[in-house]
């Protein structure tokens, strides 16, 4: 029996990773039946689509936009490879699509127009963070991927930027590759937290490719290998004399802080991981100050969000640095964010056409549109409009061309650039907005100009 199973031809495994090779299958099975479709019917007219947040999730006042890098390759890389075009073909619901449709998947580029808010700008509900612009078939099947990849970071760097706040000014590190959904996600999520203001990554895979600086030093199951605490302690020391932190909630927490302390001046840090975190890192600091080791960090992680961090400092715990895992790279209290990409306007025979959803709770503003912020006499954010991109404010236009015929008009700025401006959008939000509690919103209201837009489309439509 066991021979016959060991010589059985068997299915090599699959990572499922993606990669630019299967970038053209990493969406919704409908976006290809609607393009099939579109082709098919001739309806290929140029279009633009608007991906936009319609509501802010609960206990959330502004969003932190983040993603576009990755929906930039995406754009440039998409190609259908004769593989794939094969497994569509022979999927039934594309027995009756004409072969040349297929070909001119294969000759596929993105040849578009997008215009949109640089990554680390704060945003908030209805405003577009990225508009595109090019034929229906073009504007179309992006919509999956551009959905999930801004939706997801977003949601991550809008949540790690509330932590960093709860922090008061200390360390925020991403600590959450293991608990993401995916090792995919886990890259992703460690370059939005960095942008939300994280000081760095356990990610490898993240801060190889950012250059974001990686953080980390050994786990519970280091200590358990040897039969003496201490033992471990001293070891690790000689290994990483330059880098020694030390976790020491292993068996008990004080014990482990008193025999930490025998490493001397050389000890650079200690990590709480359970247990009641703010009394005990007022002992671990009393322990460390009267051993002389003032100079010792003290690191706390273990299940943390804001709300636990801003209770534990509000306590008065003794805390140099946090490292968030779990509540930030999934967003625990809000998991997903509700981000829409929506037909806003096509072109017909050179007239421009406002195009608008209708149904209940569900209805969207017709029109390209632009985002425009105002500041106090104090540089503070203000208001924001939501008006014509034709309109003329005083307001700074928050969407920026990006791609022109589908060429990069720019240079992509780094992860760092991207943290600053983040950090600067966020000096400028005042601060009731950034309370985690908060329940007023940020006014954002929407031209006269395109109210007047929305009502006649409205009316066309009715009668």
């Amino acid at each position: 029996m066991w021979k016959a199973i060991i010589n059985m031809p068997s299915k090599q495994p699959k990572s499922l990773f993606l990669n630019d090779k299967n970038l053209c299958l990493t969406t919704d099975l409908y976006q290809l039946t609607m393009i099939a479709g579109y082709f098919e019917c001739e309806k290929n007219h140029k279009s633009t689509f608007e991906l936009f947040v319609r509501n802010l999730p609960e206990k959330r006042t502004y969003l932190i936009a983040a993603g576009l890098e990755q929906a930039i390759h995406y754009l440039r890389e998409l190609r259908f490879t004769d593989e794939y075009l094969k497994y569509l073909r022979g999927l039934p619901v594309f027995k009756n699509v004409s072969r040349g449709f297929f070909d001119y998947l294969r000759n596929f580029r993105f040849s578009g127009d997008v215009y949109a808010v640089p990554e680390g700008t704060v945003i908030f509900a209805n405003e577009p963070i990225i508009r595109i612009t090019a034929s229906l078939i073009e504007a179309q099947i992006i919509e999956t991927y551009l959905l999930s990849i801004i939706n997801y970071q977003t949601l991550i760097a809008s949540k790690a930027s509330r932590v960093v706040h709860a922090s008061g000014g200390r360390e925020v590190i991403d600590f959450g590759t293991r608990r993401a959904h995916g090792p995919q996600a886990g890259v992703l999520a460690a370059r939005a937290c960095f942008i939300g203001g994280c000081a760095g990554t356990s990610n490898v895979l993240a801060a190889y490719e950012l250059g974001i600086p990686p953080i980390g030093t050994a786990a519970h199951s280091w200590v358990m290998a040897y039969d003496d605490e201490y033992e471990s302690y001293e070891d690790f020391h000689k290994v990483f004399p330059d880098n020694t932190i030390l976790l020491i909630d292993t068996y008990d927490t004080i014990k482990g802080a008193r025999l930490a302390t025998k490493i001397g001046k050389k000890l650079k840090g200690v990590r709480l991981d359970s247990g009641n975190i703010t009394l005990l890192s007022k002992r671990v600091r009393k322990i460390l100050d009267d051993a002389g080791l003032g100079h010792v960090k003290i690191t706390a992680s273990g299940d943390l969000n804001e709300y636990k961090i801003s209770q534990m400092l509000d306590k008065g715990a003794c805390i140099d640095s946090f490292g968030v895992g779990t509540e930030m790279v999934t967003s625990k209290d809000i998991p997903a964010l509700g981000g829409v990409y929506k037909l806003v306007e096509q072109e017909k025979e050179g007239i421009s056409m406002p195009k608008m959803k209708f149904s209940k709770d569900k209805s969207t503003c017709p029109a390209k549109k632009q985002g425009y912020r105002f500041l106090n006499n104090k540089g503070m954010f203000r208001k924001d409009i939501i008006g014509l991109v034709d309109e003329e404010f005083d307001g700074k236009a928050l969407l920026l061309p990006v791609m022109k015929k589908g060429k990069l008009l720019h240079k992509i700025p780094t992860v760092q650039q991207i943290q600053k401006t983040a950090r600067k959008n966020i000096s400028k939000l005042p601060d009731r907005f950034k309370a985690l509690n908060c329940k007023t919103a940020y006014p954002v209201t929407i031209s006269k100009e395109l109210r007047q837009i929305r009502d006649r489309t409205i009316r066309s439509r009715l009668y």
